[in-house]
């Protein structure tokens, strides 16, 4: 079946990048790939440019690759709605907008779309319906997960080939690292992206990669982990494009990234540190070690989605390798024993980066998002 032409998603920006990295890839493959008309609502037009650097913040509606990008703002315009409309992570809809959704003749598709979670819960509540219990529209939860009774996760049709020619070319790798102001790594030498939540105990990592005796190149987006490097380094975290060193380890502060180049970050690195939903599926497809620290919340719920998903992801993991895994993970999530835990999990990285291909080969078993999303829809009217 066809899926409606027209929809439009709405994106708080709540976290800075992960809900409007989120949309902007959604918003992205449903043009590109299905020939839909995406008309992205963003509140932060500001944190959106970090992300894509086409986005003009003072604008409030502009093109930019073939999506319609509209500040959201109040008073909220009077516009028609679309077709299908996708109130991203709970976001709440203007209701002026919804009430111009239930004066239509013929009613929305209205997708309430979830956070990306490896709960088991997830695939009983994927697809649920929940009527308004005052006008007469019906929102549908459409789950992604790792599942194939979920939602699937986003993945372009074309992105496994563009890694592969990526991870395959020295020339291009060698390009990549010197538009950082970078060489290519050096014999031995380990580079690792950290992408982490403020008090994290990362400096507990710098004292270990620091006495070593092969060289390791952290690579941290500016503004992230100031205060580990500040604390390690005793003096201010230098601006983008500046580093810090101290016995083996070197810590370049990079500019934070467009999602393109920073997809390239993760295939050129050794281990990848990723952190809530966006960056955390993007280490996945790099298909390299990767330690991942969801968005701490209140009573440390965030706890049970790390173990919801170290149960899936682990599965095939020898013994060995899925508790040095565990272990880190959970260290650095909790900031208790970063540093004890690391050289176990690390000693397992060649184990690692072969599971890494086939938990990716798994999820793509599972369907891609854009894709199942688009599908639901067509169904739904």
């Amino acid at each position: 079946m066809i899926p409606p032409k027209h929809w439009d998603l709405f994106c708080r920006v709540v976290d800075n990048y992960g809900d409007i990295g989120v949309c902007w890839r959604l918003a992205r493959q449903l043009v590109a790939e299905h020939g839909l008309q995406v008309r992205l609502w963003v509140d932060d037009l500001i944190a959106f440019r970090r992300l894509c650097h086409d986005i003009d913040s003072g604008l409030a509606m502009q093109s930019c690759r073939g999506v319609e990008v509209r500040h959201w703002e109040d008073p909220f315009p009077a516009v028609e709605p679309a077709e299908v409309v996708v109130e991203a992570f709970a976001c709440e809809l203007p209701e002026r907008y919804v009430q111009a959704m239930a004066a239509r003749s013929e009613k929305p598709c209205w997708i309430n779309l979830e956070y990306l979670s490896a709960e088991a819960w997830v695939g009983e509540c994927h697809g649920l319906t929940s009527p308004s219990p005052r006008l007469p529209l019906t929102k549908h939860f459409f789950f992604p997960g790792f599942a194939a009774d979920t939602g699937g996760v986003l993945l372009e049709r074309d992105l496994d080939a563009r890694r592969r020619d990526f991870q395959q070319d020295a020339r291009a790798q060698a390009a990549f690292w010197q538009g950082l102001g970078l060489a290519a790594p050096g014999p031995g030498e380990s580079r690792i992206s950290l992408f982490c939540y403020p008090g994290s105990r990362a400096e507990e990592l710098f004292t270990g990669w620091s006495g070593q005796e092969t060289p390791v190149t952290c690579l941290v987006p500016e503004g992230i982990a100031g205060e580990a490097i500040t604390a390690f380094f005793d003096r201010p975290t230098p601006a983008a494009g500046g580093s810090l060193r101290q016995g083996s380890l070197e810590v370049r502060i990079l500019p934070f990234l467009e999602q393109d180049d920073y997809d390239r970050l993760l295939w050129a690195c050794d281990c990848n540190f990723v952190r809530g939903e966006d960056s955390f599926l993007r280490g996945q497809w790099a298909l390299r070690p990767m330690v991942w620290q969801p968005y701490p919340q209140a009573e440390a719920l965030h706890l049970h989605k790390l173990e919801a998903f170290l149960r899936r992801y682990g599965q095939g993991l020898p013994e060995g390798t899925a508790h040095a895994l565990g272990d880190f993970w959970r260290a650095w999530s909790r900031g208790e024993g970063v540093g004890t835990a690391w050289p176990a999990f690390w000693a397992q990285r060649t184990a690692l980066a072969g599971h890494a291909e086939a938990w990716a080969a798994t999820l793509q078993g599972n369907g891609d998002l854009a894709s199942k999303l688009a599908q639901f829809c067509a169904v739904g009217l």
